[in-house]
């Protein structure tokens, strides 16, 4: 063993503590004003998965959303950007079984219905329903499902954690479990009151993961009266943090949405970007996003570590975020990994080869807080102790560049045996 130093690791600023926020019950219904239910409805072919979910706000609310970067997005995500394009919205409506991408005009027609079904059975306009789809590309979307499910799962619709539970599970595809999360905290008027806030919500996502966007459908609520430009700057900086810096296999996906619905059944003042508990309540939803991002990584398909890659010593944010994602995104740093084996070299050379300038002779590495090189040289370490190191459920790669100050994060897993059988079997 070496008695060098380990890396100083940046303080992780988006822990719900740090904004004021603390865990609580009920997932997305954690909001007031979010009733949520999932149900079979038949998309999928086992008919005891759940497989249409719903997402409703007692009154049209503030809605944002970001999608897809992938140019070949899918019918839903065509649908819902225009649907969210006014900031308004009351309902969200999701299968899984089928993506309703590269299905031509048909897949357009049939997102839109289905937004036309909610709305009828919620007495809403079609314009405030959102839509989301995940599952197989390619494949029509059946409408069936949607005419005997709709009024199911409305009827089944609760503001309790157990409607949040089964929504999150009926939006899972290769996902081995539901991802929620829920804070609560309490924020300041500007008359020196406070308020009590709350954010939730639930992600799908375990494979063709990349940013931007990961393959991924998440929902979010919060009862704090943002506006509307407050709710979309809130998100966007939300997901720039946390599922654009998630990878598990460098594919990004045609479906990708995440959305935000702000209901403002907290009270109190609207809240803008010039209010001062709109840092609060964006760094509560940004930490939400954060704990939702950790668990994609770490559901990833076939995995068995979190991986969480910290550059540091950076030139610039876009060198740090280059180097991050050619380390995560390395096939044989992620196999080594799923080997136990703390091979830097292989971390060099995925940092080495993404076009960054750095001075090798400057670059240190660290695997599981142990040094194992300083100056781009070999910093002998104890084996053994770094096979025990191993069993941990997370691994923590540390690279500094040397070059800067700029730093960030990305997460990923490790590559095994299973991604492969996962994906070769996941039509059948």
């Amino acid at each position: 063993m070496t008695d060098i130093s380990p890396l100083a690791v940046p303080a992780a600023p988006d822990a719900p503590e740090a904004c004021g926020f603390a865990p609580c019950e009920g997932g997305v219904c954690a909001a007031a004003g979010i009733s949520a239910a999932g149900v079979s409805a038949g998309f999928r072919r086992n008919p005891k998965r759940l497989d249409l979910a719903l997402v409703v706000a007692d009154e049209p609310c503030v809605a944002a959303a970001t999608f897809t970067t992938n140019r070949f997005c899918a019918a839903p995500v065509t649908v819902s950007r225009a649907h969210a394009a006014d900031g308004r919205a009351r309902a969200v409506v999701l299968n899984s079984g089928n993506a309703n991408a590269a299905t031509g005009e048909d897949g357009l027609t049939c997102a839109e219905r289905a937004c036309e079904r909610v709305a009828a059975e919620l007495g809403c306009d079609p314009d405030d329903v959102l839509v989301c789809s995940t599952g197989v590309i390619g494949v029509p979307l059946p409408w069936e499902p949607y005419e005997a499910g709709v009024p199911a799962v409305a009827a089944a619709l609760s503001h309790d954690a157990r409607g949040a539970h089964d929504a999150a599970c009926a939006v899972m595809t290769t996902d081995t479990v539901p991802k929620e999360v829920s804070l609560s905290g309490i924020i300041p008027q500007r008359d020196g009151s406070e308020r009590t806030v709350r954010v939730g919500g639930f992600v799908k996502g375990s494979g063709m993961i990349q940013p931007n966007m990961a393959t991924m459908l998440a929902v979010l609520a919060t009862d704090a009266p943002l506006t509307v430009d407050a709710a979309r700057d809130a998100l966007r900086a939300a997901v720039g943090q946390s599922f654009n810096k998630v990878t598990v296999d460098s594919d990004t996906s045609t479906n990708d949405t995440c959305i935000l619905l702000a209901t403002g059944a907290a009270g109190g003042e609207p809240i803008d970007r010039a209010h001062p508990a709109y840092p609060a309540v964006a760094a509560a939803v940004r930490a939400a996003c954060v704990d939702l991002a950790r668990r994609i990584a770490a559901d990833g398909e076939g995995s068995t570590k979190l991986v969480t890659v910290t550059v540091t010593g950076a030139a610039s944010d876009a060198d740090a975020d280059a180097v991050a994602r050619a380390v995560a995104n390395s096939p044989l740093v992620k196999t080594a990994i799923f080997g136990h084996d703390a091979n830097w070299g292989r971390v060099a050379a995925a940092a080495g080869k993404c076009g960054v300038p750095f001075d090798q002779r400057a670059v240190d590495i660290d695997f599981l807080g142990v040094p194992v090189c300083r100056g781009g040289l070999t910093v002998p370490m104890d084996e053994e102790d770094m096979l025990r190191r191993f069993e941990a459920p997370e691994i923590p790669i540390t690279v500094d560049l040397g070059m800067g100050e700029r730093s960030t994060r990305v997460w990923t897993c490790d590559l095994t045996h299973d991604y492969v059988t996962i994906n070769g079997d996941y039509r059948t």
